[in-house]
C-alpha cells in the first residue's frame, strides 16, 4: 500500500462487530480503535447503558475533537487504521461529511437477531438502537459522494464463508488478506473499549469466528413493532452486499 488506509466499519449494535475488530488487530499491520464516538452518543442522549458514566469520565465526548483525531493520523503509523463505529452512535443532528475521508464499510445482520440480542441488555430499544436508519442515512451519503455503492458484508455470511468473505472485503478497500485475521488469542484486548467487561464476554470466549446460531426467543409486541420497520431497511442494504 502506497499510503494509509484508514477503514471505518459502520455497524448495528450486538453484531459481531468486535470479532471483526479483534480480527483486523490480529494484523501485524493494523491499528484498531473501538467505538471512537460512544461517549458522544452515551453523553448527548442520556441513555443508560451498563458502566455509561464510567465512558464518559473515560472517553473523549466532544464530538469534533473525536473527529478530528479520526480524519488525522494513525496513532501507531501503521498502514492500516480499523476503526470500529457503532451507526447508532450518530445522532441526526450530527454532520457526517467527516466520512468522506475514511474508506467506508458496513456490517449488516438480520434485525430479529439484533433486538433479541439487545433485549437481554438493555430496555432502551427502538428502531434507532438497531442503528438501521443512522447504516441507511450514511450509506446513502457514501454512495453519493462515490457513484457508487461501499462494501456491505451480512454477519451471517461471514461466519459462514469466512475467509471468502474477508478476502473480498479486503480486496474491495484495497488491502491484501492476511490469514492473521482467520484467529487471534482469547480474552480481552488492548483495543478493547472501557466498556468492554459489559459487552465482550461471549467474543473474549473465543479465538475466532463461531459459527452461526439462530437466536431463540419471542420478541414481544413492543419489539415485533420495531422488527418490521427494521426488516425494510436490512434487506434493502443486504441487497448491496458481498456475495461468498
Amino acid at each position: 500500500m502506497s499510503e494509509e488506509k484508514k477503514i471505518a466499519m459502520w455497524s448495528g449494535p450486538r453484531n459481531i462487530s468486535t470479532a471483526l475488530m479483534y480480527s483486523f488487530d490480529n494484523r501485524d499491520d493494523c491499528y484498531a480503535t473501538d467505538e471512537p464516538l460512544y461517549a458522544h452518543f452515551l453523553k448527548s442522549t442520556g441513555i443508560p447503558h451498563p458502566s455509561a458514566k464510567e465512558v464518559i469520565e473515560n472517553q473523549e465526548s466532544d464530538f469534533e475533537v473525536v473527529i478530528s483525531e479520526l480524519i488525522g493520523s494513525n496513532p501507531l503509523n501503521k498502514p492500516i487504521w480499523y476503526q470500529k463505529h457503532m451507526c447508532h452512535h450518530i445522532l441526526d443532528n450530527n454532520d457526517i461529511s467527516w466520512v468522506d475521508s475514511l474508506t467506508n464499510c458496513f456490517l449488516i445482520r438480520n434485525p430479529r437477531d439484533v433486538l433479541l440480542s439487545l433485549s437481554r441488555i438493555t430496555d432502551s430499544i427502538d428502531l434507532n438502537a438497531t442503528g438501521l436508519p443512522q447504516q441507511r442515512r450514511i450509506l446513502e451519503h457514501v454512495s453519493g459522494v462515490q457513484g457508487k455503492n461501499p462494501p456491505i458484508i451480512d454477519s451471517n455470511e461471514l461466519l459462514e464463508n469466512t475467509s471468502s468473505i474477508l478476502g473480498k472485503l479486503c480486496e474491495s478497500v484495497g488491502i491484501p488478506f492476511s490469514n492473521q485475521m482467520l484467529h487471534w488469542e482469547k480474552g480481552p484486548r488492548k483495543c478493547d473499549g472501557i466498556w468492554a467487561k459489559d459487552w465482550y464476554g461471549s467474543v473474549w470466549e473465543t479465538s475466532g469466528f463461531v459459527a452461526h446460531k439462530n437466536k431463540e426467543g419471542e420478541l414481544n409486541s413492543h419489539l415485533s413493532k420495531i422488527l418490521t420497520e427494521a426488516m425494510p431497511i436490512y434487506l434493502g442494504l443486504r441487497e448491496m452486499r458481498i456475495r461468498p
